[in-house]
């Protein structure tokens, strides 16, 4: 079935048959076993809250699963994808940093963003509007403070729409405001047939699937 936004009008007409599987993962960091045997499942239209005590590897599991690095043992399969695209082409991934350059505006930061992940830059000003960040957009990055920066790097999600969010740490710098838009953001996304996994320990005030990483000492 094919579901529409009703923040930017995004749709996924192959929502319903994609998937993450992911089976068996073992990470190490170094001589340290973070976790083993783990399991994934997620549908579109699901999010998943990920939760851990630091060192449990949280980033690390974000960060394979987005495949800038591989696990020690287990698969990750994309069931659903079509069969000439990569999964990378698929998602996006929000660490730690925002990514943006401070000399340029909001909005030029924007306009980098979709040319580079082959977004629409016409979409600029709702996106921007849509995190309440719209008044900003021709200011330099440098003059705001870290709750805006925050939103004006989560505006890329809307100016290039990928059906995968790989969210690290997104509530971080925002206030109950902006993290109450946050959780709408990914509500929306859910519904329009998108998929998010988010890591954080702050309520999302929307209907979640939970995973705790225990963390495994020293």
């Amino acid at each position: 079935m094919k579901r529409k936004s009703s923040v930017n009008g995004t749709s996924f007409p192959h929502a319903g048959e994609m998937r993450l599987e992911a089976r068996n993962l073992m990470i190490r960091r170094g001589y340290r076993l973070l976790f083993e045997g783990l399991d994934l499942d997620l549908a579109a239209g699901e999010v998943l809250q990920l939760t851990g005590p630091n060192g449990s590897g949280k980033s690390t599991l974000m960060r394979i699963l987005a495949g800038f690095s591989q696990a020690d043992a287990g698969t990750i399969r994309w069931p659903g994808l079509e069969e000439d695209d990569e999964p990378a082409n698929a998602l996006h991934y929000h660490g730690h940093r925002e990514g943006l350059r401070e000399a340029l505006t909001p909005a030029e930061n924007l306009a980098f963003a979709a040319g580079l992940l082959g977004g629409d830059a016409g979409s600029i000003p709702d996106a921007l509007d849509a995190l309440d960040v719209g008044p900003l957009a021709d200011l330099p990055v440098q003059v705001l403070s870290a709750g805006q920066r925050r939103r004006v790097a989560l505006a890329r999600l809307l100016v290039a729409p990928r059906p995968v969010w790989l969210l690290d740490e997104p509530l971080a710098a925002l206030d109950t405001a902006g993290q109450a838009l946050v959780g709408r953001l990914l509500a929306e996304h859910a519904a329009a047939g998108g998929m998010a996994i988010v890591a954080t320990h702050q309520p999302l005030g929307i209907d979640v699937r939970h995973l705790a990483l225990g963390g495994i000492p020293s």
